[in-house]
């Protein structure tokens, strides 16, 4: 499979590192904290298409404006991950399942 790199791609995966680096976190923790990060980034997206509304009635639609402003929100979405809280949540909670079932 071929990945797309960009430059905010690249950016997303550099803020995900640093956060990962700060919290001293190896392996399968790492790559749990990895989704948990990017199950946040589903929730904050969803926030973001609800409550930003970018509709401007005093300019006509452009073509491709719905494309720019859901890959905006969904840039913003995964910088914003991982600061909000939720992320941290479940990982938590999955951490102490783990514990419960050994």
């Amino acid at each position: 499979m071929m990945m797309k790199l960009d430059a905010s791609s690249i950016y997303n995966n550099y803020q995900t590192d640093k956060i990962l680096k700060q919290s001293h976190l190896k392996g399968d923790d790492r790559k749990l904290k990895e989704q948990t990060n990017e199950f946040e980034a589903l929730i904050l997206k969803f926030f973001l298409d609800t409550s930003l509304k970018l509709d401007n009635p005093l300019y006509p639609k452009e073509a491709g404006t719905e494309i720019y402003q859901s890959m905006y929100k969904e840039s913003l979405s995964k910088q914003l991950s991982g600061s909000f809280g939720y992320s941290e949540l479940l990982f938590n909670f999955l951490k102490e399942q783990e514990v419960g079932k050994r």
